[in-house]
């Protein structure tokens, strides 16, 4: 990889990150490229050689979707059956713990309604659903689609419970 294409990666990856933090501390709506700029150190054309706004959420919510995955898919690989879930539980709890706004983020991108961010919201978190079902299932677990019901409701519960700092709300188990 040439240096001005390795420049243009790391660009794009300070850009994203930027991202992340201004949506997730001032939502999207409100956030503007000038901002994401800003808090990148370029200049807002220079995102826009990169990204819309729009596509810009959907790469940071990408980016989320796949710690999520490369998360799980360590815990999977490494755990027995028996302690699969605890290993997930707290892969998710070390997730919100060092990535907080891109956990803020993807709850803000439950409820816009623009439909790449919809369907990146849908892919993300289905690719999610699918991983931890297979994990369930070829861990033995009889009843894998309802443990993964469980398991995706709590770590929601997980996100409400950081976002408005109510460790309360949650029971560990």
């Amino acid at each position: 990889m040439g240096r001005e294409t390795t420049t243009s990666v790391n660009r794009r990856t300070d850009i994203v990150s930027a991202a992340i933090e201004v949506f997730a501390e001032i939502g999207y709506y409100r956030a503007t490229t000038a901002q994401v700029a800003e808090r990148a150190a370029i200049s807002q054309p220079y995102v826009y050689r990169f990204f819309t706004k729009e596509s810009l959420l959907v790469e940071a919510l990408t980016v989320s979707w796949q710690r999520v995955l490369r998360a799980f898919e360590g815990v999977i690989a490494a755990s027995a059956p028996e302690k699969l879930e605890e290993g997930l539980i707290r892969a998710y709890e070390d997730i919100i713990a060092s990535h907080r706004s891109e956990i803020l983020l993807q709850m803000q991108a439950q409820t816009i309604r623009e439909e790449p961010v919809r369907d990146a919201m849908r892919q993300g978190l289905e690719a999610v659903r699918a991983r931890v079902v297979r994990a369930f299932e070829q861990a033995g677990f009889a009843d894998a689609e309802q443990r993964t019901s469980d398991f995706l409701a709590r770590g929601m519960l997980c996100n409400v419970s950081m976002a408005l700092d109510l460790p309360g709300l949650l029971v560990k188990r």
